[in-house]
């Protein structure tokens, strides 16, 4: 009973406190010297012809303090703008994706990528499903 409750407790935190879904750590592997990036964690649904906006976030470590570089790409059949941005180590650390379907863009799930790439150190990335539903 108790690993029942643990269970479902998680899951309600998961869901309740969480929406996205962080990368493995790129710029170093030392604690609180390297960054994650954070994306949705649930496909996000769009309506073909239609713009739909999505955050993603730089997630930090206590002393990294480095530009990043993001690098978007969007699976054939949608757009992303922009493809390419830098985070600067004062700048906050969330970016704006603009997610766009074509008006006969396929129905169905499609994975967009975004890479991080520090200046210097190890780089890292993460995936996020976008869902193109009929309008």
């Amino acid at each position: 009973m108790k690993n029942v409750i643990t269970i479902v407790m998680t899951l309600v935190l998961a869901t309740v406190c969480g929406c996205q879904t962080s990368s493995p750590s790129g710029g170093s592997v030392v604690k609180g010297k390297g960054f994650k990036i954070a994306a949705p964690t649930f496909a996000t649904e769009i309506k073909q012809g239609e713009v739909q906006s999505v955050a993603v976030s730089l997630e930090r470590g206590d002393y990294f303090k480095k530009d990043v570089k993001l690098e978007i790409e969007a699976a054939k059949g949608i757009s992303v703008d922009p493809t390419s941005v830098i985070i600067e180590a004062s700048d906050k650390p969330d970016v704006q994706l603009r997610i766009s379907a074509d008006r006969n863009a396929a129905i169905g799930e499609y994975r967009v990528s975004v890479k991080g790439i520090p200046k210097t150190g190890e780089s890292t990335s993460t995936v996020f499903n976008v869902k193109v539903v009929a309008p």
